[in-house]
């Protein structure tokens, strides 16, 4: 069992597969005896349900700086909820969407400045950074697809152009790049089983294997 707790996020654009991944790899961990939870941004405490209500519903017309805040404010409140008392007593977090959302969405495809958008990120989260992160790398066109197929509608986000959302895989790309120790690529036209099995190994490598 870990010493400390660890925050691990996934990454991706809509329909990648972020929310299978996280859930095999939950129960991969607690069958091995892990304390784990899961979560998600926006999202994981009453008041950041109801942020994501605003934040999707396709009707909102929210300014880009409104959104902006939004996400932020969600995450502030998810930091103290949720995400630092499970890791002052230990727990491994899994977190669908964190920082690196709110960089590529708001600060590259909106076009916010990266580098002011990634500070307000870090105040947000009181400067806790991901010890290791997912991203499901997978070509816009397919994801939105696999997104319409599954729900049958799209969300405000989701509606945006299919050029909103290539920003967006080239931003979570860039941030790869530049953060190769935190960021693990993974390859999401790949299967369920193989993602997993490559999370698993990645998340051993630097955490469980002996030394």
């Amino acid at each position: 069992m870990t010493a400390r707790g660890l925050l691990i996020t996934f990454e991706g654009g809509d329909g990648a597969g972020k929310s299978t991944l996280m859930k095999g790899l939950y129960h991969a961990l607690e069958e091995r005896g892990e304390a784990v939870i899961s979560t998600r941004a926006p999202g994981g405490t009453s008041i950041g349900e109801k942020i994501r209500e605003l934040l999707l519903q396709k009707d909102n017309l929210l300014s880009d700086r409104c959104e902006l805040f939004l996400f932020l404010a969600d995450r502030a409140q998810h930091m103290q909820e949720v995400i630092f008392p499970a890791l002052v007593e230990g727990k491994i977090v899994l977190c669908d969407r964190f920082n690196d959302s709110t960089v590529a969405y708001q600060g590259i495809a909106r076009e916010l400045e990266f580098s002011l958008v990634r500070s307000f990120c870090r105040f947000a989260t009181e400067g806790k950074e991901p010890d290791l992160t997912f991203y499901l790398d997978l070509s816009p066109e397919i994801g939105l697809q696999r997104t319409l197929h599954k729900t049958g509608e799209k969300d405000r986000m989701e509606s945006e152009p299919l050029a909103f959302h290539e920003k967006i895989r080239q931003a979570f790309l860039h941030i790869a790049q530049e953060e190769p120790k935190r960021v693990r690529v993974l390859d999401a036209t790949k299967s369920p089983e193989t993602l997993l099995q490559q999370a698993i190994y990645g998340l051993d490598d630097l955490f469980f294997s002996p030394r």
